[in-house]
This record gives C-alpha cells, structure tokens and sequence, in this order.
C-alpha cells in the first residue's frame, strides 16, 4: 500500500499527489522528504518574514530605548565584575 495520502496528516502539512510522492521517495530518499521540503521552502519564506520583523522592530522606538538602556546596564555590570583570570 502507497503510504501517500491526498489529505494532510498533521494540521499544517502538505498534501503531496501519489506519484509525486513516490518520485521524491526515489530521488530524495526515505526520511528526508521533509527536510528537503523544508530546505526548499525555508528561502522563500522566512526572508520576508525576518524583513517584516526587524521592521517592526526597528519602528517600535519604545522597546529600542529600552532595549539599549538594558545593554548599557549589562556593559556597566560587566565593567564592575573582576578578572577571572
């Protein structure tokens, strides 16, 4: 019996067609279909998902200002702390 299935398996999966599925089973392997999936994907996807963060981010002054008082805090602390050497 072909283990492919025209329904996802897990919410949020995918739904691959029988001889796509057993295409990739012979090229790619057993096991790694998902990981080359993932690979494949992963450049067309989180790069805008990184630029719409750090944009949110960087338009957030609030969390900026006390994002920086807190690392000149940590450089204050660290200043003060002995050698341990």
């Amino acid at each position: 019996m072909c283990p492919c299935r025209l329904r996802p398996l897990v919410p949020g999966g995918v739904a691959v067609s029988p001889v796509r599925w057993l295409s990739c089973h012979t090229v790619i392997g057993r096991r790694r279909i998902s990981r080359f999936l993932n690979n494949l994907a992963r450049p067309h996807v989180t790069q805008q998902d990184l630029a719409a963060g750090y944009a949110a981010m960087a338009a957030d002054e609030a969390d900026e200002q006390e994002a920086e008082a807190w690392a000149e805090a940590l450089i204050g602390d660290v200043a003060d702390e002995p050698s341990g050497r």
